[in-house]
């Protein structure tokens, strides 16, 4: 017990001398957390409470165009600028020069053209009623796009996807109540009924959000629960460089042939290293979950809510940490020299990271992609966070984790074991 105690302090030492090593997993994991978070929960804002500044030209000769830019002002989305006098041709110049993020332009014909498509509309329910056979069938009228958008080149296609919805949210509902009005007056009302006209108003559609989760308790989803478990994982495989350096460069300097002059002395280094970097491993979590707890608040980022039960936490971050701690055993014990473990390591792990959800969500990745994430250890380890986290997991929903990291971790130290044996170390 005396030799592992003074090989842990020796482990400890060596750590506390590795600057780069000590950088890389603590103060990157704190740069990662914090820049990620931010940049994301401005992201989340700009959709959810900031107003979107958009440039919008009305040549509509009706007042449906009038309509839509009221529509659009009540959304609450939009900071509107109306330049009506702006020729067409200059909304791409104007709108880059005012730094607006796009620029919209409302067809001459706008009114005419949703009219006449209401028309044709009602005059086709009718007939098919029965109510009348004295109208006669009229087409809609056809021509140039009634609503054209610019965008600012710098947005991403998933805003333009939120702006466009927004909008076409406002014109149907222009089209609807134009579809009715015109279906009330050809069946002889001089206007809609104003019981009609209030049902239309209505604004409560019963629609509520809710996060599903596995137990009783709910977590709120939001940035900080997202980045904090993600880029915590991220980090805790870095160790790769540290420890993985750490092997080879121990190796190639003939630390290990000594090491076999003395009986077990090999097997307490290992035994060391891997305490050493499980104790760095849970400390960078826990400083992590307490900068999402207790700093986050006061510089304007969502607090991160811990799950409710404490004991799953727990399991699944001791078995991602000896994942980590694993795959880093078994980087060094292959890489020749240390540029080729630091090089390799760090490569695999962003792809590790890529594929496995941390950058990029895993359900928009295409389904052979999802198929190839599951190779991924960083794939099994946020699945076990995000279902705590975000899904307040059950124990029966963390088996998939709980097993494959295991399994990892097991295979990942045979394969060790076999190369150490091969060369005679052990």
């Amino acid at each position: 017990m005396r030799k592992l105690r003074a090989s842990i302090v020796k482990e400890f030492l060596l750590f506390l001398h590795d600057k780069v090593g000590l950088l890389l997993m603590y103060l990157m994991p704190v740069l990662l957390v914090f820049i990620i978070t931010i940049v994301q929960n401005s992201a989340f804002k700009l959709v959810k409470e900031n107003r979107l500044n958009i440039l919008i030209v009305n040549k509509d000769t009706g007042s449906l165009g009038d309509s839509l830019i009221v529509a659009l002002g009540k959304t609450g989305n939009f900071s509107i600028v109306l330049d009506d006098d702006l020729p067409f041709d200059q909304i791409k110049k104007e709108t880059l020069s005012r730094k607006k993020l796009m620029g919209i332009y409302i067809a001459p014909d706008f009114t005419q053209q949703l009219k006449s498509e209401a028309s044709s509309l009602s005059n086709m329910m009718l007939r098919e009623f029965g109510a009348t056979n004295q109208i006669k069938e009229t087409k809609p009228v056809t021509g140039s796009s009634r609503i054209i958008i610019f965008y600012d080149p710098v947005v991403q296609e998933n805003y333009q996807l939120t702006i466009s919805n927004g909008i076409q949210t406002a014109v149907e509902g222009l089209e609807n109540s134009s579809r009715i009005q015109q279906l009330f007056l050809d069946m002889g009302y001089a206007e809609i009924p104003s019981n009609i006209q209030d049902a239309l108003k209505t604004k409560d559609r019963g629609i509520v959000c809710l996060p599903a989760s596995s137990e009783k308790g709910t977590l709120i989803p939001n940035s900080t629960q997202h980045n904090v478990p993600a880029w915590s994982l991220f980090a805790m495989f870095f160790m790769v460089i540290s420890l993985g350096g750490n092997l080879v460069k121990e190796r190639l300097s003939g630390s290990f042939i000594r090491l076999q002059t003395i009986p077990s002395a090999f097997l307490l280094v290992i035994i060391s290293k891997m305490v050493v970097y499980l104790f760095v491993s849970l400390t960078q979590l826990i400083l992590l979950f307490c900068l999402g707890v207790y700093v986050f608040p006061h510089i304007g980022l969502p607090q991160l809510n811990l799950p409710d039960q404490f004991l799953p936490v727990v399991v699944v971050s001791l078995l991602s940490a000896m994942a980590a701690i694993s795959y880093a055993l078994l980087v060094g014990t292959y890489a020749k020299t240390q540029e080729q473990a630091n090089g390799f390591g760090a490569i695999s792990i962003i792809i590790f990271a890529a594929i496995g959800g941390i950058w990029v969500p895993s359900f928009i990745m295409p389904q052979y992609l999802l198929a190839i994430a599951k190779i991924s250890p960083l794939h099994w380890c946020i699945e076990g966070y995000y279902g705590l986290f975000l899904k307040n997991a059950a124990w029966s929903d963390l088996s998939g984790t709980i097993i494959y990291l295991i399994l990892f971790s097991g295979i990942s130290q045979i394969l060790v074991f076999a190369r150490l044996r091969s060369q005679h170390y052990i």
